[in-house]
């Protein structure tokens, strides 16, 4: 069974960073998955903030206008989706979500407040 855990999430000041992190078990395979991180706000939907594709294939959102940046550890079968400069847009549950033959896997979620 892959499970997906996040963490790393609370409240930050406008202008600050943060760390999010998420630990895939349950898997030899976490190499070949393909790792985003989503966001969603009260009443929205969840919406893509980045993707990371093995290690050279990112896509991010177009508004994070460089503030985020997505790594993994396949080793450790980490991902980690660092934000610096955060504003209170920002502020939303980010999901984890891990996608591998056909198969669709997401964490609990983290809440990320930003308080200007």
């Amino acid at each position: 069974q892959v499970q997906l855990v996040e963490s790393g999430g609370g409240l930050v000041q406008a202008g600050g960073s943060l760390r999010l992190s998420c630990v895939v078990s349950g898997t030899s395979l976490f190499p070949r998955y393909i790792m985003s991180w989503y966001r969603q706000v009260p009443g929205k939907q969840r919406d893509l903030v980045a993707r990371l594709e093995g290690f050279s294939f990112k896509d991010y959102e177009d508004s994070t206008e460089g503030r985020f940046t997505m790594s993994r550890n396949n080793v450790n079968n980490t991902v980690w989706l660092q934000v610096n400069n955060v504003e209170t847009e920002d502020t939303g549950v980010y999901f984890c979500n891990a996608i591998y033959a056909g198969s669709t896997y997401w964490g609990q979620g983290t809440q990320v407040t930003v308080s200007s």
